[in-house]
């Protein structure tokens, strides 16, 4: 991308300087962190990764009121200020976030945070404490991803899960009776999630859930079974009719095998009526006749 633009990519090295440069210039700055996949040694670099950034500071008011002082980081292509975006902001407005994309391609995610509530600050087990001017960050653990495992379902989390992926699936087959691709197409997303849902719970058991498999399911395709993640991939389609109707069955089978396996690992009770009859109800709109004013 910084190709594209004319501009050359810093590297990770220049950045984390640049960063802690900052922080050593600024008397304001009291300790630096870094948090996310910058931090975890465990992570596939690429040049797409954020650096995910707390500065520590004594009067974060300041740092609200000049956003100019940001343009040391670089040249930016776009800048978002999530607590500015809120009516009225959230909370006491004492922590905010400067969200960074630069021309060069690179992106830093910079909170502010008030010193004043360091022992409110929520730790992250992907830190890395870049500078600490004041000794007063105390130790922090090295980097692990245990704060980014799957968790195992309750039963109940499992119960509801099933429930919400049967119970929205109807809205689709409606939606596509009815030619209102984009109707479906919201509530085909809204399944997906607890499809992907139950693909989390299912590879944690595959692993003991002991890995990372990263936000939306970003690292399924290595742990999936291939057969698994064959069928994942055709719940994906485009904007035909047809191929959203083979899609929508696709995630009815991928979830029923997942869900089924998931239930007997833990005894937990399968909704096994609902998706029988949601799923008869399914095949049977999908061959009603569009000039039907009721169903036979």
């Amino acid at each position: 991308m910084a190709a594209c633009l004319g501009m050359i990519m810093r590297s990770e090295q220049e950045m984390l300087a640049l960063i802690t440069d900052t922080a050593k210039d600024d008397e304001r700055i009291r300790a630096v962190i870094l948090n996310g996949s910058r931090a975890n040694p465990n992570a596939k670099r690429d040049a797409f990764q954020d650096y995910d950034v707390v500065y520590i500071v004594t009067d974060p008011s300041s740092f609200k009121k000049d956003p100019d002082w940001i343009k040391r980081f670089g040249d930016l292509m776009i800048l978002q200020m999530p607590d500015e975006m809120h009516d009225p902001p959230p909370g006491d407005g004492e922590q905010f976030a400067y969200l960074m994309q630069f021309m060069d391609g690179n992106r830093i995610d910079l909170t502010i945070y008030p010193i004043a509530k360091l022992d409110e600050l929520e730790r992250d087990s992907l830190s890395l404490l870049l500078l600490d001017k004041d000794g007063t960050i105390g130790p922090i653990a090295p980097p692990s991803e245990k704060d980014y495992l799957p968790r195992p379902p309750t039963a109940k989390a499992f119960s509801n899960c099933c429930n919400e992926f049967w119970w929205v699936s109807p809205y689709i087959a409606k939606g596509l009776w009815r030619e209102e691709i984009t109707y479906a197409k919201y509530y085909a997303d809204r399944v997906r999630e607890q499809l992907m849902k139950m693909l989390l719970w299912h590879i944690g058991i595959n692993t003991r859930f002991a890995r990372n498999l990263g936000k939306q399911g970003k690292y399924f395709r290595e742990y999936l079974e291939p057969e698994l993640w064959d069928l994942l991939q055709r719940t994906y389609s485009d904007v035909a009719y047809d191929h959203t109707w083979d899609a929508l069955f696709a995630m009815c089978n991928l979830f029923r095998r997942v869900a089924l396996s998931v239930a007997k690992h833990f005894n937990f009770a399968y909704p096994l009526g609902d998706d029988q009859r949601v799923s008869a109800y399914l095949e049977y709109i999908r061959t009603l006749p569009k000039n039907a004013r009721e169903m036979d």
